[in-house]
């Protein structure tokens, strides 16, 4: 079952897709249009992402991941957000260590 983006969440894709390129542009203006459909079975807050395309338009064709970056802290950890048909459809989370992340580090922490 769908459900809302969460703030963290929220914040991590903005920080994740600054910029003023056409993909991150396009990908920042589906944000609103977002929802969780899924989560990672190990407990991290990696999430499925789901679009409503009817309120949206696809971002240009790009490469996956369409962006990724490391965390200053927690240090052994990373995010990447990827797309299909140029919508918004996993926010990942992984790390160095063998625990999952169970919520989104600060945003101000993502190093790209």
């Amino acid at each position: 079952m769908a459900e809302p983006l969460s703030q963290q969440a929220t914040a991590t894709l903005n920080a994740l897709l600054t910029g003023s390129d056409p993909v991150s542009s396009a990908l920042r203006t589906q944000i609103p249009h977002t929802q969780v459909a899924d989560r990672c079975g190990c407990g991290c807050v990696t999430a499925d992402l789901a679009v409503d395309r009817a309120a949206v338009p696809p971002a240009p064709t790009h490469g996956n991941p369409a962006a990724d970056a490391w965390y200053i802290s927690p240090e052994d950890a990373g995010v990447m957000v990827f797309t299909k048909d140029g919508y918004l459809s996993l926010l990942e989370i992984y790390s160095a260590s063998s625990e999952p992340i169970t919520s989104w580090p600060q945003p101000r922490f993502v190093d790209r």
